[in-house]
């Protein structure tokens, strides 16, 4: 078997006296696509601070491919190969398309100038921003925004992808469009965790699906089997598991 991209072991975080991430143990090999769904507040975006780096654990310890880097920060963490987006995209809104790509690639991913050039140019075409690469980044739709959010991860060529709900506010047909885009993606061998409230756009990407709740880890397993478990039900859905 291969070793896992990414584990976290017993990995806690309080703010105070909320605890927001509870003894987590998480393991994604290569190539896995990993969801990751849970209400408002159950520590999604959290779990994805201390997996990037932006905030340390209380407790336990985060490896990237075997090694330890729970002492790492955020930049390090992205040039070993860990790729973030946001939920709420925040490009360079007075840098072109092309610009802020180059920014992830050259200084996210520590790329020799040319380097960065050719990679910035191949992901304009596989996220389908080509034809907007000219244009200021604060004229950008929506689906524009969220494509040149996943281009500017994807621009520091990372081996595990981490993306927080970036299907939110799009309409059916942009959300299937970007479905195929992160197909794509994760067909290169890329491993992706996605956090999102879009549950169908996760069933139709992921082949593995967990489930957070106040900081802990309820539920893992193979999607449509945990979507359909009473505890899932009953804490993330809000129905009656005997209904």
């Amino acid at each position: 078997m291969s070793q896992p991209i990414l584990e976290m072991r017993r990995v806690s975080k309080s703010f105070g006296a909320l605890k927001v991430a509870d003894g987590i143990d998480l393991s994604v090999n290569p190539g896995q696509s990993l969801g990751v769904i849970g209400p408002n507040g159950a520590g999604k975006s959290t779990m994805f601070n201390l997996v990037a780096g932006v905030l340390p654990p209380d407790e336990g310890h985060v490896f990237f491919d075997g090694a330890d880097v729970t002492g790492k920060n955020m930049a390090q963490r992205c040039r070993d190969g860990i790729g973030r987006s946001y939920q709420i995209p925040h490009p360079f809104e007075g840098m072109s398309v092309f610009e802020n790509l180059l920014v992830g690639a050259r200084f996210g991913g520590a790329m020799p100038d040319d380097e960065a050039y050719a990679v910035s140019m191949k992901i304009l075409t596989e996220t389908e921003l080509l034809p907007k690469a000219n244009a200021l980044a604060g004229t950008l739709s929506l689906l524009e925004r969220k494509r040149l959010e996943l281009a500017r991860a994807l621009a520091t060529q990372p081996r595990l992808l981490l993306l927080d709900e970036i299907a939110g506010g799009l309409t059916e047909a942009e959300c299937q469009s970007l479905i195929a885009t992160i197909k794509g993606i994760r067909d290169t061998g890329v491993s992706i965790i996605w956090i999102e409230h879009v549950t169908h756009a996760l069933l139709a990407v992921v082949d593995s699906l967990m489930v957070l709740n106040f900081g802990m880890k309820i539920a893992e397993g193979e999607p449509r089997e945990v979507m359909e478990s009473r505890e899932v039900r009953e804490i993330y859905m809000g129905l009656d598991a005997d209904a």
